[in-house]
């Protein structure tokens, strides 16, 4: 079992989520959502996409950011965004920590690119077109990542 946690800040994309939460059951991490959500958790393209897998996630839903940290105190925050300069590989992945993405139209709220600044990191793209990777398979990279480092073969 591993010790990290994904968490969805004000997700939009109902199958993202879904999506995002079968990777959770697959890799025993548990998933964090923070509202507004841009569907609801009864949403049928959140099932879908959750298969029967949905069942079996370890799912917290918070309020907002503060609800959050005010439940986690002492979470160990990692921050992915296309606006960072750190890439993930430089990431440390501590023990227990809590990896955090913004929505599919905006990011992360603004404010964390300056009081989180020196915990952001980037997923590298070399495509001639992008934006951004899909919020799903980020969340996938960035996990098996840390995993590939702190538990390799034991995983």
């Amino acid at each position: 079992m591993n010790n990290y946690h994904i968490v969805l800040v004000h997700p939009e994309i109902p199958q993202n989520t879904g999506n995002v939460g079968r990777l959770c059951v697959s890799t025993n991490t548990r998933l964090h959502l923070i509202e507004p959500l841009g569907y609801s958790l009864d949403d049928k393209y959140l099932r879908r996409s959750g298969m029967d897998y949905w069942q079996y996630l370890e799912l917290s839903v918070y309020r907002n950011w503060e609800d959050f940290k005010a439940r986690n105190p002492q979470a160990e925050l990692y921050f992915f965004s296309t606006r960072a300069t750190k890439v993930f590989w430089e990431c440390p992945y501590a023990d227990d920590s809590f990896l955090v993405f913004g929505n599919e139209g905006s990011g992360l709220p603004v404010e964390f690119y300056d009081i989180y600044r020196e915990r952001l990191y980037l997923l590298p793209m070399a495509g001639k077109f992008h934006r951004s990777l899909n919020l799903a398979n980020s969340a996938a990279a960035a996990l098996f990542e840390g995993l590939r480092r702190n538990y390799g073969k034991k995983f």
